[in-house]
């Protein structure tokens, strides 16, 4: 890995996977390139308006609920369950929060344990454990826990099982059990996943914050820097050579957030953490900010996103918690889901 970003405070350096420093390094400022023969790069925001304005995500294009177990989720299932996460993140909200909880450690593996907790702490043992943050390392090892779940025999409804539980339980069959289980993993692992990520890549670039900050500028400020999703994905479509021609008929559209959001015709000191820009700037008009995708189709879990963020942002920032002053450097895999890949918090 390469260094490319200069963080807050100085010595604090951001080391992106060869792959992404490439992306920064050539493409950069560039509304339309080609990194494959068959696949075109797009990160100019008027371009970027076209391309996902002209046609919504295909079935096999949405990042959570593309086809599952070879069946396809429809669009009032995915709502359902999205609607039952929903109503369980504002209920784990208006509880009353465990006083002085230890936040310390390496993130964004403590922030992910403490929301899996708060949200889905009352669901059957074999649901949470499809929670754990080692299951993304190969979806062969996911499907071998929820086929050693599914193979139970259906859970009793419980007293404290979340919507989204209830929903994924009494099952009568083993592939429906299993596939019951593929997708409440589907509909809460991205919720604390992401969430854990995005805190931890504020409190890496630019804690310790100014108090007069607050703390959903910080957010913003990290989902332009290192958005966690960082790339949208769009299969070759017969709309795309009409808005432009150096696109070919077969060619996939790569739209790059991770490019816009950095682009310095765009942003004043695009390299910069500076969460007080969002003081003047609307989130949900800024040209080429995409951390929750296209106007016409925003992500269904940023209500969810921005308020728990906010609440683990403003209890490290009560609790007096630091970034380890020993490290000085922070990876950002080439992964699906943009981060650093771990951020020692530690009492100073």
């Amino acid at each position: 890995m390469t260094s490319h970003t200069q963080t807050r405070p100085h010595e604090r350096e951001t080391l992106f996977a060869p792959p992404l420093e490439a992306l920064l390094r050539d493409h950069l400022g560039a509304d339309l390139f080609r990194p494959e023969p068959d696949t075109v790069g797009v990160a100019g925001p008027a371009l970027v308006d076209r391309i996902l304005g002209a046609r919504p995500a295909g079935k096999t294009e949405r990042p959570t609920f593309k086809p599952l177990l070879g069946r396809a989720i429809p669009h009032q299932q995915a709502a359902t369950q999205m609607q039952a996460i929903g109503h369980d993140v504002r209920a784990a909200l208006k509880r009353e929060a465990p006083r002085d909880p230890d936040l310390s450690g390496p993130w964004p593996h403590v922030g992910h344990v403490y929301l899996r907790d708060l949200i889905l702490g009352g669901d059957p043992r074999r649901l949470r454990v499809l929670m754990n943050r080692a299951l993304e390392l190969t979806p062969k090892l996911t499907w071998t826990v929820i086929a050693a779940g599914a193979a139970l025999p259906a859970p009793r409804r419980r007293t404290g099982t979340t919507r989204l539980g209830a929903l994924s339980t009494g099952a009568a069959t083993y592939q429906e059990r299993r596939y019951a289980m593929g997708l409440y993993r589907r509909t809460a692992a991205p919720v604390c996943f992401t969430i854990s990520t995005l805190v931890a890549n504020a409190l890496w670039l630019g804690a310790p914050f100014a108090a007069e900050v607050p703390s959903r500028h910080l957010v913003h400020e990290s989902l332009r820097l290192l958005p966690p999703s960082w790339n949208i994905l769009r299969n070759s479509s017969p709309e795309y050579p009409a808005i432009d021609a150096r696109i070919a008929p077969a060619d996939d559209v790569l739209v790059l957030p991770f490019l816009s959001h950095r682009d310095p015709a765009l942003w004043e000191n695009p390299e910069e953490f500076r969460p007080e820009r969002w003081e003047e700037l609307d989130p949900e008009r800024v040209p080429g900010y995409l951390p929750f995708g296209h106007s016409s189709e925003r992500c269904w879990g940023r209500h969810m996103v921005m308020p728990l963020a906010e609440m683990l942002l403003d209890m490290i920032r009560s609790s007096g918690l630091v970034v380890d002053p020993r490290q000085r450097t922070a990876r950002v895999p080439l992964t699906g889901l943009m981060g650093v890949d771990q951020v020692r918090l530690v009492q100073p």
